[in-house]
């Protein structure tokens, strides 16, 4: 969108005041968002949003910034802003993403510092004012799976038994997110969404304007069974008992939860990673963006997985295992 841009930059120099400076992008996103890197003469920088009004709202996301921001989370400042036109002028955080430097010497420190961030967000973020992550949205979500996926991507017909095992599951896995405490929830809290500042702080967090009021470890599991990284279950396991003290320890959760905390924690994965790959088909057949489709195997992986844990979940898994998976 050449008019766009142009007007973006129109009103870097107009609004924001800002003299000889160059505009490229800055990173892809999932959304129609756009994000450019604003550098001047002096070599600040600053990030540019560019968020079409007929397609995005930046109303959540400036008021959520400043929501998460009072709770101690790490988000851009606002410099500027142009609502009606959808700009917004922000803090450079950063080009650095977690994905960028996660390996196994980084993962402990990285992963402490961002269920730090998130202990933060649990306890002090806001619990009033933002949409709650209820039955309708949470099965909203799940139908991503076989609406895009199943149907638009590999046309794939289930049989009635394997459509009422499906909805059975899908049931079970909505009953699972609405039975835990319900916290803040930035709902996108993983590796692509969170960055290492220059200056050392607490890791930046992005992309949060679809934030809600949900289960407990739904951010936890976006963060440590991530859709574009994975770690042996044993780390995973262990990383969220870490959490799961942690919490306790900051009132979150309670010393009664312990029992049923993994369970939790596996079931809300199994949903968020049916959305996922549900989301990353439709990015390649709505909007032209086919990058996504080679982490579906890796997401899907996930809920294979559980079947070895819960037998609830077999029915799924080898729905995925032996038809999904191969078809892709």
């Amino acid at each position: 969108m050449p008019h766009r841009r142009a007007a973006l930059e129109q009103w870097l120099s107009d609004a924001c005041r800002l003299t000889d400076f160059t505009v490229t992008p800055a990173s892809g996103d999932a959304s129609f968002r756009r994000y450019f890197r604003v550098r001047t003469s002096d070599g600040q920088t600053r990030i540019a949003m560019d968020a079409p009004p007929d397609k995005e709202n930046c109303v959540p996301f400036v008021s959520i910034a400043a929501q998460f921001a009072k709770a101690g989370l790490h988000v851009p400042a606002i410099l500027a802003q142009d609502l009606p036109r959808g700009f917004l002028l922000l803090e450079d955080l950063g080009g650095t993403h977690y994905l960028d430097v996660l390996d196994e010497a980084s993962a402990d420190r990285l992963y402490g510092d961002a269920m730090a961030a998130l202990a933060s967000l649990q306890a002090c973020g806001p619990q009033t004012g933002l949409p709650g992550y209820g039955a309708t949205l949470l099965e909203r979500e799940m139908a991503l799976f076989g609406d895009w996926l199943l149907g638009a991507h590999l046309a794939l017909t289930l049989s009635d038994a394997e459509a009422a095992a499906l909805a059975t599951t899908f049931a079970r896995l909505r009953d699972n997110g609405l039975a835990q405490p319900q916290v803040p929830v930035h709902r996108d809290y993983h590796s692509r969404n969170l960055l290492l500042p220059p200056d050392g702080r607490s890791p930046g967090v992005i992309d949060f304007q679809d934030a809600v009021i949900g289960p407990v470890t739904y951010d936890l599991v976006s963060l440590l069974k991530d859709c574009y990284i994975a770690w042996p279950q044993a780390r995973v396991d262990a990383w969220a008992m870490d959490y799961f003290r942690s919490a306790v320890a900051s009132g979150i959760l309670r010393n009664e939860h312990e029992d049923r905390f993994l369970r939790w924690f596996d079931l809300m994965g199994a949903q968020r990673h049916l959305k996922a790959a549900g989301i990353f088909a439709r990015l390649n057949h709505r909007d032209g963006k086919p990058s996504y489709l080679k982490d579906i195997p890796r997401t899907l992986g996930y809920i294979v997985a559980l079947a070895d844990r819960y037998p609830e979940m077999v029915d799924l898994a080898t729905l995925i295992d032996r038809r999904v998976l191969p078809a892709l």
